[in-house]
């Protein structure tokens, strides 16, 4: 599975589409300056819960948020349980 990002002004996502559906997704918002990224929503699909897909997301976060030069802040359950859960990625936090 192929994460994908878009980003419309100072909202995005990070997510996978199965068949030109869109099965998950993680949501976040920059501060007007951009340099401050803001997780605030994960959404998996009923059929893809428990594969660790939003951890997959989360990496892929955090892989741009290092290559952009961005902290990150997840306010969103599910992305902060994967920074909670792994120190090797906590550099990129806010």
């Amino acid at each position: 599975m192929s994460v994908q990002r878009e980003e419309k002004g100072h909202r995005g996502a990070f997510y996978i589409e199965r068949e030109g559906e869109r099965v998950a997704e993680q949501t976040f918002s920059a501060a007007p300056d951009g340099k401050l990224v803001i997780i605030d929503h994960t959404e998996i699909a009923e059929s893809l819960r428990g594969q660790g897909i939003a951890r997959t997301l989360t990496l892929a976060a955090v892989d741009w948020a290092r290559k952009s030069g961005v902290k990150l802040v997840p306010v969103c359950p599910f992305a902060k349980a994967v920074f909670d859960r792994d120190p090797t990625i906590r550099d990129v936090l806010a």
